[in-house]
């Protein structure tokens, strides 16, 4: 009771004031219910404030009191709107380099540095001549004297541009890539470009992604290879990717196309032939002991490497300078292999949008194209004599 003591005790007077203050102003509150006019052309200017004055007076009190939460919920949309944003992303289709907005969110910080890099090689450009020039006399004695590259059936190439098939071997290295390109652009004498393609790893290496892009490689994707076809230019791709670089020098020999069937579907939107290739020897630059699926799976499970790396494989090799490496980035000087390659006949597509759904199509093209190539290293490697030699 004696903390009550002091409010009861208001003085009489300043009670009276204030009533007097409230009835002085009444009146004023009155007339203003009377100035219907100016009220009605307020209420046209700010349809807002009308609509907040006729909220029940509990209301009204209860919102100035929780301003936070009305600016809270008034967010909600926005943070539905966003959570479904990501939700749409994944479900489109595989990783796409570089720029996937709500979905780099996601993305560790590899990820970010490797879409970062791929980004640049997005948009075909032809080759740095400068870089070429400085570097085709090496390539030559390379190619004349340590890979002795053989490069047949010139004369199957289409006239029109085409999509070029193919499988590589050696590693992160894969040389017998490396002398198709080069041997197509001296074929052609620069007339007519190929685009090789890498993995995104590669292309995001340090100095080996710039030395790429410098002489026209692109990303292994379908917005840059579709890009290129439509300019007219042809573009190589290696379907297997790293299951068919990667793999063990004891498969050396067999077509590995990874059951991809992605190349057959760009050559029918881009209304193009498919030249399919044949290449031994390049994986005689490394030894592939194992595929390393094993080591793979179980690092993944830690550290979730087949998403960032986008890979299934992490081979162990034997090589030079290391007589034992896992390879995720190059880790050996390439032997000097001999390396044999031979064009095959092109095999016509049906540019027929639809065909695209269309399995059955799709799968049959896909079996074409491995067995002509398959057929076609069985020729080549029958002419080995030992590895490495030729």
């Amino acid at each position: 009771m004696a903390d009550s003591a002091p409010n009861d005790s208001t003085p009489a007077a300043k009670k009276t004031a204030a009533k007097k203050t409230v009835a002085k102003k009444a009146p004023a509150k009155k007339a203003a219910t009377t100035r219907t006019p100016a009220k009605q052309a307020a209420a046209k200017r700010a349809p807002a404030k009308k609509a907040a004055t006729t909220r029940a007076p509990a209301k009204k009190a209860t919102a100035s009191r929780a301003p936070a939460k009305k600016a809270t919920a008034s967010r909600a949309p926005a943070k539905k709107a966003a959570a479904a944003r990501p939700a749409a992303t994944s479900t489109t289709a595989a990783p796409k380099p570089a720029g996937n907005g709500a979905g780099d969110a996601d993305q560790n910080l590899i990820q970010r540095l490797i879409n970062w890099r791929v980004s640049a090689a997005m948009e075909p450009h032809p080759p740095n001549e400068t870089v070429m020039k400085l570097q085709q006399p090496l390539v030559d004695l390379l190619e004349k004297y340590y890979f002795r590259v053989e490069v047949e059936g010139w004369e199957k190439v289409p006239d029109e541009t085409c999509l070029v098939i193919g499988v590589h071997s050696g590693g992160a290295l894969t040389m017998d890539a490396w002398s198709l390109v080069n041997a197509w652009q001296k074929h052609f004498d620069g007339k007519r470009f190929l685009h090789g393609t890498a993995h995104d790893v590669l292309m995001a290496s340090p100095g080996l992604g710039d030395y790429f892009r410098a002489v026209g490689v692109i990303a292994a994707n379908r917005k840059s290879v579709g890009t290129a076809l439509a300019r007219g230019e042809d573009v190589v791709v290696w379907p297997g990717g790293e299951v068919d670089a990667m793999r063990s020098w004891f498969k050396r020999d067999v077509a590995t196309l990874g059951g991809r069937t992605g190349f057959v579907k760009q050559a029918i939107r881009s209304g193009v032939p498919i030249l399919p290739v044949a290449t031994v020897g390049g994986h005689d630059t490394v030894f592939v002991l194992n595929e390393g699926k094993w080591l793979a799976n179980a690092l993944d499970k830690v550290l979730g490497l087949k998403k960032t790396l986008r890979g299934s494989n992490l081979p162990i090799i034997a090589g030079f300078p290391f007589p034992i490496a896992v390879e995720i980035l190059p880790a050996h000087v390439p032997l000097p292999a001999k390396i044999r390659t031979e064009l095959l006949d092109p095999i016509e597509v049906d540019d027929d949008p639809d065909r695209v759904d269309d399995k059955a199509y799709v799968q049959k093209i896909y079996d074409q194209v491995e067995a002509e190539i398959q057929a076609g290293m069985d020729r080549l490697a029958a002419k080995r004599t030992l590895p490495v030699l030729g």
